[in-house]
């Protein structure tokens, strides 16, 4: 990222993926000292409104965003304008490769650099699995808005939700019996599905505004 940073006047399009991509553009370029008007230049992309928001909250104006807030409608919506332009792309340590690979065959020059990284909070172990045993604080939903989160939340609960065990009915973990799973979108929701989780919820809207409607619109099959 700092070394992208530095040559940043090289770049005609700069991509952002998440609002914690943004927040890390902006934290080095302050620690590096380079003013926003060495930004000025560049085409800006950003997978979604909140991320959208963050960017032009830190001064640049965002030209594209996508239709549909995944990968693939990023390339989409850049297809004719990538032609032997120079792309940095800001995201998370861990992504998918649909961005940079597919720029990159319609003749984009890609910079991939690593913004953050998400990590498994091992002090949620404990408490997680005490809220998912209490009958009295079990939650009805539990929200899933990225596939690391996904991963994450079955790497700390390893073999009690189910996994390798009898199940009660098809499709369910024990340890999630009668608690429906909501996913922010198909990528999340696809990760959930290959992790052995029934997806019940799907925002039709990739975003946190979107899933919290679909869950509303839900409501009345929750209980």
């Amino acid at each position: 990222m700092d070394s992208a940073l530095k040559k940043v006047r090289n770049y005609d399009w700069l991509i952002v993926t998440s609002v914690n991509g943004v927040d890390a553009l902006w934290e080095r370029s302050k620690k590096l000292q380079i003013p926003r008007k060495q930004l000025d230049h560049l085409h800006v992309a950003a997978i979604g409104p909140a991320t959208k928001k963050a960017m032009e909250k830190g001064g640049l104006r965002v030209e594209v965003v996508p239709r549909e807030y995944v990968a693939e409608s990023v390339v989409e919506s850049l297809r004719a304008q990538m032609g032997g332009k120079r792309v940095l792309l800001a995201r998370a340590k861990v992504a998918r490769d649909v961005i940079p690979r597919e720029l990159r065959k319609l003749g984009a020059k890609v910079d991939v650099v690593e913004a953050y990284e998400t990590r498994i909070p091992r002090a949620s172990q404990i408490p997680l699995r005490a809220v998912l045993k209490d009958p009295k604080r079990r939650p009805h939903v539990i929200t899933f808005t990225s596939s690391s989160s996904a991963r994450n939340f079955v790497s700390l609960l390893g073999k009690e939700i189910g996994r390798g065990r009898p199940r009660p009915r098809r499709g369910r973990p024990w340890l999630l019996d009668r608690i429906r799973v909501a996913s922010i979108g198909p990528v999340t929701s696809s990760t959930l599905q290959e992790l052995g989780l029934r997806v019940d919820i799907e925002a039709n809207e990739y975003t946190i505004p979107g899933l919290i409607r679909a869950i509303v619109a839900a409501q009345s099959t929750l209980r």
